[in-house]
């Protein structure tokens, strides 16, 4: 058999050996097959059926056993994200409660809650409900009064409950309008909150807790759970906050998690009684008005009671369920998969989140398709060897002829002809042939020349046009940083003379409007002193709009205005300083000035986040001269390296933390009229080997999408060509990183000396 390698002329279109054939090509001898036991066509059809037939058998294993695989995988990865969503689900919901008493026992330290004005409490536990998802938020104090607002019976209105002297013992309940104001009353009933369960634990535990889950006395339809936070003044008891949540509100959530169409989600306590379930039964059953919750194991539903036999039976008790666990049991015949979650609180919550997906729900649509694909195969497989055993007869005698003419070709006896064929094919190749032979001597040596030339031109081309293309990219990414950097300047610049002018419409009349209110206030004290009784409706009036604490409160309220206008006014002057549009010729600066701002325009950078500490900026500014340089030019070099410190002292590993990100910022003067700018990070720091290369173009060790690698580039450029400078880079890899910015005092004169 010979095999040959060939090209086209691209004059003659005819195809040409590309080498000599007697330097690479070897000669096997192929015996006619008249001689042989076995023929041709069975050597090549034989193989070719037994191929299929181990193709659809291996096919079919394969995809039985994937299939297994498949569902095991999909059926624990789905219990694992359902599992999973629902934790999540029951951190936020059953962390509002607790947030809501810690938010009203604060307001009641800091004295913006009076638990003795009982109008204002219950307004205030209206608006609550107005942005927490919650069933009731209410007080009881240890006097046995009490005030409350939320869902009481109409789950679509909030009302306002009240027990108190003024309601001579009987708790009274109000509807309200859309601002939280009592409209009329609209029951009354016998209320005692001293002997809630609630209050009960909360006063003998001192401390914020849940209460047992309860279903509502008079109201067995609701079961809740209330979380307890008492309120003490000096060890003396006041009270008790109570935020009530209805579990309700659970079971609809797992009711919209799509699980699969027949699979449960339930949570139990450790007990075993059933908190909520996807399911449509209520985890508890009212006999005679009277509520009594139900056992997990003897729910009505079939799949959550066998899956909490199961349970119980494999571990002994639902306390044993300490992590989470994938499991599988079979109920009639029939696999199931169990994920099992405990979810507990610093609150004492200690519930077990159960998903259960019978393995039906995934099957169905894979036997049908299965059964589809042995169908297919089979058809596949008949028409394949149909196909093969025909055109096995009609290719055999060809080949054999180019087999022959081949070997002569391989062992150098170019002058070979070999015979056309009906087979379109096969005539092409033998054609190819009768022309190999005849100029591949021809062209063997003009080949090898020109494959020598053309490769050494395409060699020094391709080096040129990538230097060529990576001068462009390189300017075109500098032009396009630059004017961001312009267009940046010119918006701050806008902005900033936007603000400023009504700020100082502000700023200039809050000094007036001060003194007016001054005088305003003493002639209301002149009034107060000559006239000490003023007339009934006026009292009233004044009762009404608590004059004392208006003219206390309107001191501080213009003192906070005039304290934000100046915080806006040094804002707007900092972005003016930035932006700097007006400076683009050399000119006498203070860098500390661009270096404030920059730090201001990055401020939101270096405050704390839930996911990062805030970033402490140590300024150590020594005494610095004014340095001729280009301003904004200078303000985009300190805005690139500021932003890769903060992207270093942010950068954490997996065995990486930095819990107290630092960024040094010091000035100096040399005797020898250098300004000198230091930038020291407590970051990773950069390793040894790629100091060299960090001021190169488009280098940036960030991932993609995070830095285009021009940033120290175009301040390298800045200060070296732009200021006559020097930017130095030194690290410790683990210690962190410094840039020293050089700048000399006068560039004219450094000029001069350099060309001396």
């Amino acid at each position: 058999m010979a095999i040959i390698l060939y090209f086209c002329d691209r004059k003659t279109s005819d195809i040409q050996p590309m080498v000599k054939p007697t330097t690479i090509f070897t000669k096997l001898p192929l015996s006619n097959p008249a001689n042989r036991k076995i023929s041709l066509q069975t050597l090549l059809i034989v193989p070719f059926v037994l191929q299929i037939f181990a193709a659809v058998g291996l096919t079919g294993y394969l995809s039985f056993r994937n299939g297994q695989k498949a569902i095991n995988d999909l059926a624990n990865r789905l219990s694992n994200e359902v599992s999973d969503r629902i934790h999540q689900h029951l951190d936020s919901y059953l962390a509002t409660p607790q947030q809501i008493n810690q938010i009203n026992a604060d307001a009641i330290k800091l004295g913006q809650l009076d638990l003795q004005n009982f109008p204002k409490v219950g307004h205030f536990f209206w608006k609550e409900m107005q942005v927490f998802n919650v069933g009731y938020i209410f007080y009881s104090s240890a006097q046995g009064n009490y005030v409350g607002s939320g869902y009481f019976l109409d789950p679509g209105k909030i009302a306002i409950d009240e027990l108190s002297p003024k309601t001579k013992g009987k708790t009274h309940s109000y509807h309200t309008d859309g601002q939280g104001n009592r409209i009329h009353l609209e029951y009354v009933y016998d209320y005692e909150p001293r002997n809630d369960l609630v209050y009960k634990q909360a006063i003998r535990s001192r401390k914020p807790i849940w209460s047992k889950i309860t279903n509502w006395e008079g109201f067995p339809e609701i079961l809740s759970i209330a979380s307890g936070y008492p309120i003490y003044n000096n060890k003396s008891l006041q009270g008790v906050l109570v935020v009530d949540i209805r579990l309700s509100q659970i079971s609809d959530y797992l009711r919209k998690i799509a699980v699969s169409s027949s699979g449960k989600i339930f949570i139990i306590e450790r007990d075993g009684m059933l908190v909520a379930s996807s399911s449509q039964e209520h985890p508890f059953k009212i006999t005679n008005k009277k509520a009594e919750r139900i056992n997990a194991v003897n729910s009505s539903e079939t799949l959550i009671k066998s899956t909490a036999t199961y349970l119980n039976k494999t571990f002994g008790s639902f306390r044993e369920i300490t992590e989470n666990h994938n499991l599988q049991f079979t109920e009639k015949g029939r696999r199931q998969f169990v994920r099992t979650a405990p979810w507990q609180d610093k609150f004492g919550l200690d519930w077990l989140v159960v998903v259960v997906v019978p393995e039906s729900d995934f099957t169905e649509q894979i036997n049908a398709n299965t059964r589809t694909t042995i169908g297919l195969c089979a058809g596949a497989l008949l028409v394949a060897v149909s196909l093969g055993i025909c055109t096995s007869r009609r290719i055999i005698q060809s080949i054999f002829r180019i087999v022959t003419a081949s070997q002569a070709i391989a062992a150098g006896e170019l002058d070979q002809n070999v015979p056309g064929s009906s087979i379109t094919e096969i005539g092409i190749l033998a054609t190819s042939f009768n022309r190999m032979a005849e100029r591949l001597r021809e062209y063997f040596i003009t080949l090898k020349t020109t494959n020598e030339q053309l490769e050494n031109r395409v060699e020094q081309r391709t080096k040129e046009l990538s230097e060529a293309l990576y001068n462009l990219q390189t300017t075109q990414s500098q032009l396009v940083q630059t004017e961001k950097m312009s267009s940046l300047g010119q918006m701050v610049a806008g902005i900033a003379h936007e603000i400023n002018n009504p700020v100082n419409f502000i700023h200039g009349n809050i000094t007036c409007t001060k003194e007016y209110i001054e005088e305003l206030l003493e002639i209301i004290n002149l009034y107060e002193k000559h006239y000490p009784s003023p007339t009934p409706e006026l009292q009233k009036s004044l009762a009404t709009c608590d004059l004392d604490f208006v003219k206390e409160d309107l001191q501080k309220i213009m003192d906070s205005m005039q304290e934000g206008t100046n915080r806006i006014t040094d804002i707007v002057l900092n972005l003016r300083n930035f932006s700097r549009l007006d400076e683009s010729e050399l000119k006498p600066v203070d860098l500390r000035s661009g270096l404030e701002s920059t730090l201001m325009i990055l401020q939101h950078r270096l405050r704390a986040t839930e996911q990062k500490p805030a970033i402490e900026v140590i300024k150590n500014y020594g005494i610095l001269s004014k340095v001729e340089c280009y301003p904004g030019l200078l303000n985009q070099v300190f805005m690139n390296i500021l932003s890769n410190a903060i992207d270093a002292v942010q950068e954490s590993k997996m065995d990486y933390i930095n819990s107290n990100p630092t960024i040094v910022i010091s000035t100096e003067m040399t005797p020898e009229n250098l300004a000198i700018v230091r930038i020291r990070d407590n970051g990773l720091g950069i390793k040894e080997n790629l100091i060299s290369k960090i001021f190169d173009p488009f280098f940036t060790t960030k991932p993609v999408g995070k830095g285009t690698g021009l940033g120290l580039s175009i301040a390298y450029q800045i200060v070296r060509d732009k200021h006559q400078g020097d930017l130095i880079c030194t690290s410790t890899p683990g210690a962190g990183t410094e840039f020293a910015i050089v700048l000399p005092q006068n560039i004219r004169t450094r000029q001069n000396d350099l060309s001396n």
